[in-house]
Parts: structure tokens; C-alpha cells; sequence
């Protein structure tokens, strides 16, 4: 008799690793608490996959030998109180996909830059003509990829939901930009938790893998000491350093593996600002580990489009720069815009607030922004953070106010950044949708 696999949720992860489960021979079962959209509908009728919505039917759920649960399921909802006690198995659409591929993977992780640097690398190595797939956080859903296509290499980005669903599942390069607090109301507001999440990405690597992060973030350090970590380590840093792994020395970025050396200028990298050099370093690295031929890897790290959402810039609006950086869903995201501003900015923040200490913020916010317009429902922490150093702070119920609003605030010369640092859950469906209102709304001007 067949296993019987429940999956609990109805996007991409969870109607890829219905699809990979069906074709592996077990007995499937998605459901969905919420809606789920009408093409995963068509999906699952045309692969026989029974499935329900807005709801979750406990005899059909509590019978499972394994579920699959989508990241975004906390774990605190019943019906995982219930499996856990129990004793079924929750595991992550990637921890079940692991399981059915060869393919060398590529994992990055961290609270920041891990969308950029994935499809950074993505980038290089399709430019150096490999068979690579890109899933994870991004793209087609990993289970999806293994169930239909041949891959021989994988870039993943994940998520600390996503590691904590892994087990067993072991990547060949991790990488780890940095850790920061992020989703702490998902972790009990315990900073500890979210840090060991992350670092399951090294979990189960071997002498034989290996292991790439930022020395400049302290957080990542002191943890690093504490562990016994049998991958090969390279750390980037944008200080001055010899030895493996990536540094910055006179304005030129160098990359050295076993006195393999790569550099480049600095002015002709893509991508800029100090966030952007860390996310460059990190790719390259990677690259130079698959051993991939410099100039490819120099040739990717210029032409590279960047990411919509991060640091995009719209257009002008008489003189006013319009910047979309609606994926700085936390702190330290909108501590490196801030940071690559070079005019005076009205500050387009608020949303679902995760537990964020805007302390790291004052500084710069003193220093470059000149008006900050709250968009989200409950903005009561914005204001007691800044309203010691910025005068004019407002409050308004849309992102068409927000934009209007930053019109007659910016002067011919300044920038409007959308930079929220909290998550968008409260007035849009995800932070794509709040970057697309804001770009639309900038149009419109």
C-alpha cells in the first residue's frame, strides 16, 4: 500500500511537492485553510491530486505518515499542534525534494541580500552555459523542478521557515549574508531561535562542502565559534586581509581560493553600495568554487539586472528621484537604503511590525531624511522611534496618498524611497504587490 503524504498549503511549494509525491507513487492529500488560486486548482485536477480550501479536515489530515507544510504555517496553528502530538513527520517541500535529486545545490540563506545574491549566481552560471535550475524562495517550486526537469546544479534561496522543515537535506555550498533580527514573532521574540534557524543551512555538510559568509557581521562570528563546522571555510569581508575567501583592497574586489586569485574594480560591478559589494562577493565566490572561468564571472558580475523591488529605481518625477525598495521587509534592509542615499530623502516606511528595534536607524535617519510618511495600520512605533530627529511625520491609509503626499514633500534634487522595513501583510497581499501599487501610483503622478 502506498504512504499517504498530506500537504498543508496550496501555492507554489506546496502544489510542487503535491506534483513530486504523485509521481513518486504515494497516496496525495493538499489542503488549504485559505483560497487557493485557480491555476494550482488546474494543476491538481489534471495530476488526480485530491485537495480542499478554507479549511483543513482533521480525518483527512491526521492520518498522514508525512506532511508537507508550506513555510508560511506557523507552527503554532492547530492543526500542526495536533500532527506534532501525534508524532507524524512535518518536513519542508525542500527537505522532500532533497530527496529525489543527485544535483549539487547551492543554499543561501540570511536576513538580508539572499534574493540578489541567488539570482546573482543563477546569473553567472547560466551565462557560463551550466544546467542549473533556480527555486526556493524564488522561482518555480524546487519539488516541481525535480519532479519534471534534469537539473545538475541548484541555487536555493531559503528562508529560515524553510530550514526549520530540514532534516536530512544537505547543500554543497551554503552561504550565509548575514543574520539580523527578522520574523521574531515567529520565534517567540527570541533572537537565539531565528540565529540557529539560519544556521541549519550548514547543517549535514561534510570536509568535502563549503561553507561562505560574511566576516564583517558580528552576530554570524560569534556563533561561528561555537560550532564545529567540517565544511571549507570562505568568509568576505570589505576590509583589507589575505587568505581564502573575498576582500577589498584599493577600491578592487579580490576573490582568492587557494591562491586562485579573481579581482575586479569596484566601479564595475553592477550592482553598488556596500549591501550590493557583499552580495557580489558572495556570487563570485560561489563561482570560483564550480570553477568557472574568470571572465564569465567578471562578465556576470557587470551585467547583472539587479533585483525588482530592491533598491529600484522608478523614475523621476520632476527632479524627484522615486526609488521602490519594497522587499526591505526588515531593519537592517532599510539600514543599507538608507545608507546608499546620497540626497536628502522622504522615507516611505510601516506595515506589520515583526518585532523591529528601529535603535540601528537614528543615525541615518538624523543624518539624510527629511519627512517619513507611515503607511501601515498601526504605526505608533515609527513615531516614538523618530520623533525626536525627524519634524515632519505623517500618517496616511494608502500607498496613492503615500506617493502623492512625497510629492509635495521632495524637492527637485531629493529621492522618495519606499523602504518599508516591516512586512506588507496589513494593506497588501505581499511585498511584490506594495511595489507594484507604489511604481503604479508614481506613474500616475
Amino acid at each position: 500500500m502506498s504512504k499517504r503524504i498530506v500537504i498543508l498549503g496550496g501555492g507554489e511549494s506546496g502544489v510542487g511537492a503535491a506534483i513530486l509525491a504523485k509521481t513518486k507513487g504515494f497516496e496525495v492529500f493538499l489542503s488549504d485553510k485559505g483560497n487557493l488560486k485557480d491555476k494550482y486548482k488546474t494543476i491538481l485536477n489534471d495530476n488526480s491530486i485530491k485537495w480542499e480550501e478554507k479549511q483543513h479536515t482533521e480525518e483527512l489530515i491526521l492520518n498522514a505518515d508525512t506532511v508537507i507544510k508550506s513555510p508560511g504555517i506557523p507552527d503554532k496553528a492547530e492543526i500542526v499542534r495536533k500532527l506534532k502530538e501525534k508524532n507524524i513527520p512535518i518536513i519542508s517541500e525542500i527537505e522532500f525534494a532533497g530527496r529525489y535529486t543527485n544535483a549539487k545545490i547551492i543554499g543561501i540563506t540570511g536576513s538580508n541580500g539572499k534574493t540578489t545574491t541567488t539570482l546573482l549566481i543563477y546569473h553567472i552560471f547560466k551565462k557560463a552555459g551550466l544546467n542549473v535550475g533556480l527555486a526556493g524562495n524564488v522561482g518555480q517550486s524546487f519539488a516541481y523542478q525535480v519532479a519534471t526537469e534534469n537539473f545538475d546544479i541548484y541555487v536555493l534561496e531559503l528562508s529560515s521557515f524553510q530550514l526549520d522543515g530540514m532534516f536530512d537535506f544537505k547543500v554543497d555550498v551554503a552561504i550565509l549574508t548575514n543574520i539580523t533580527p527578522d520574523h521574531l514573532d515567529r520565534y517567540d521574540y527570541n533572537f537565539q531561535n531565528y540565529i540557529d534557524s539560519k544556521l541549519r543551512i550548514i547543517q549535514n555538510q561534510t570536509e568535502n562542502d563549503y561553507f561562505i559568509y560574511c566576516q564583517d557581521d558580528e552576530v554570524t562570528m560569534n556563533e561561528i565559534v561555537k560550532r564545529k563546522i567540517l565544511a571549507q571555510k570562505f568568509p568576505f569581508t570589505l576590509a583589507e586581509k589575505a587568505g581564502n575567501g573575498a576582500h577589498i583592497k584599493n577600491e578592487e574586489l579580490i576573490i582568492n581560493i587557494n591562491n586562485n586569485t579573481f579581482n575586479m574594480i569596484l566601479h564595475d560591478l553592477a550592482l553598488h553600495g556596500k549591501h550590493n559589494t557583499y552580495n557580489s562577493m558572495a556570487a563570485g565566490i560561489a563561482a570560483h568554487v564550480f570553477k568557472i572561468r574568470k571572465d564569465t564571472i567578471r562578465e556576470s558580475l557587470f551585467d547583472f539586472q539587479g533585483v525588482e523591488h530592491r533598491l529600484e529605481p522608478v523614475i523621476k518625477v520632476h527632479g524627484i528621484q522615486y526609488i521602490n525598495d519594497s522587499k526591505a521587509t526588515n531593519v537592517n534592509s532599510t539600514w543599507y537604503a538608507l545608507e546608499s542615499m546620497n540626497s536628502k530623502v522622504v522615507w516611505l516606511a510601516g506595515g506589520i511590525d515583526k518585532g523591529n528595534d528601529y535603535e540601528t536607524l537614528i543615525p541615518l535617519v538624523k543624518e539624510k531624511v527629511k519627512a517619513i510618511i507611515c503607511i501601515g495600520t498601526d504605526n505608533s512605533k515609527i513615531h516614538k522611534a523618530f520623533k525626536k530627529v525627524v519634524e515632519n511625520i505623517i500618517d496616511v491609509s494608502s500607498i496613492e496618498e503615500a506617493v502623492q503626499k512625497s510629492y509635495y514633500l521632495a524637492k527637485k534634487g531629493e529621492t522618495v524611497l519606499l523602504s518599508p522595513a516591516c512586512a506588507s501583510f496589513d494593506l497588501f497581499e505581499n511585498y511584490e504587490e506594495r511595489g507594484r501599487r507604489f511604481k503604479k501610483a508614481v506613474r500616475n503622478l
